[in-house]
């Protein structure tokens, strides 16, 4: 067996062990049909509607016939965007950030395929923007993963596609409801420190979130946060591949950091004003655990905005 083949299915084995029945249940369709999940009731309208599904205990209270209309159990297609651009090529704690990339779309990837959903990406590499199409099942879903682990190291290219492209090529070709999952580092070529101010994203993934579920993962490296004290240091864009030596000073440091601070919270607001869930992997951090976490709180969020407030 391959190490890409062992690493994916230690990967399947984490995911169906740590977050199998956490992260997924049965959903419902959009539209209503024939289906085996029960709806509301209405008036039953002779000669249109099935005596079969009559609600009786309407009927009995209300002395007028109605039926219960039927949720369509509709096939759930869930789109991955993926980032491998040169700068998830980075990793100076457990992982790469590419690696998380895989495990996100994995994890996501894993349980949908259980519950018989399609599962497709598109992938940021290099000059273009990749299609994997949608297919169902164990085996696709492990082409994909292959496809993903398998993908060269980012080559410096002259005018390659950044995350607002990737966006606005998925609004575009994958119109049909489902999921959208966007795993990225969020990092922009000309960053704006200014946490109010409009990211090149922003609009395009709020056009996204208008139709479709979106859950934003950010991918991020602890030394993208704050820098040793380790002197001087050669640093290399591997987006432009420019390089520059800098003396690490205390003041320098600082700087940094706070730099760093405003470039997330920036990426945070901009999600939140597009009313996007936001999940953080770290590479020094147990990305299973912080899916767990992530998923419990916003269950927990959810349960507290419909739960009606009791008066006294």
């Amino acid at each position: 067996m391959s190490t890409a083949e062992q690493a994916l299915r230690r990967l399947e084995l984490t995911v169906t062990r740590r977050l199998d029945g956490l992260l997924h249940g049965a959903h419902q369709g959009l539209l209503p049909g024939t289906g085996s999940e029960a709806g509301d009731s209405r008036v039953y309208v002779p000669g249109e509607d099935d005596v079969r599904r009559m609600d009786w205990n309407v009927t009995a209270r209300t002395t007028v016939p109605h039926v219960r209309d039927l949720i369509a159990d509709r096939e759930l297609e869930t789109w991955a965007l993926a980032d491998l651009s040169p700068s998830m090529d980075f990793g100076t704690a457990d992982t790469d950030k590419r690696d998380l990339v895989v495990a996100a779309v994995g994890a996501i990837g894993f349980l949908s395929s259980r519950m018989g959903d399609r599962f497709g990406a598109l992938v940021l590499h290099d000059e273009y923007v990749h299609r994997m199409p949608a297919r169902t099942g164990r085996p696709a879903l492990y082409g994909l993963l292959h496809s993903l682990m398998d993908a060269p190291r980012g080559r410096i290219v002259p005018d390659p596609p950044d995350l607002a492209e990737g966006l606005d090529v998925l609004s575009a070709s994958r119109r049909r409801r489902g999921m959208r999952l966007i795993v990225s580092d969020f990092l922009d070529a000309h960053p704006d420190l200014d946490p109010d101010a409009e990211r090149p994203w922003e609009r395009p993934i709020r056009r996204l979130a208008a139709r479709h579920q979106v859950l934003a993962v950010e991918i991020i490296d602890p030394r993208e946060l704050e820098l040793p004290d380790v002197g001087r240091v050669a640093f290399a864009d591997p987006e432009t591949g420019k390089v520059r030596e800098v003396h690490l000073s205390p003041k320098i440091r600082q700087a940094y950091a706070e730099a760093a601070a405003l470039q997330r919270e920036g990426t945070r607001l901009a999600l939140r004003r597009a009313g996007i869930a936001h999940l953080v992997l770290r590479t020094d951090r147990d990305w299973v655990f912080d899916i767990a976490q992530f998923v419990l709180r916003q269950r927990r969020m959810s349960h507290l905005a419909h739960t009606r407030p009791t008066g006294r």
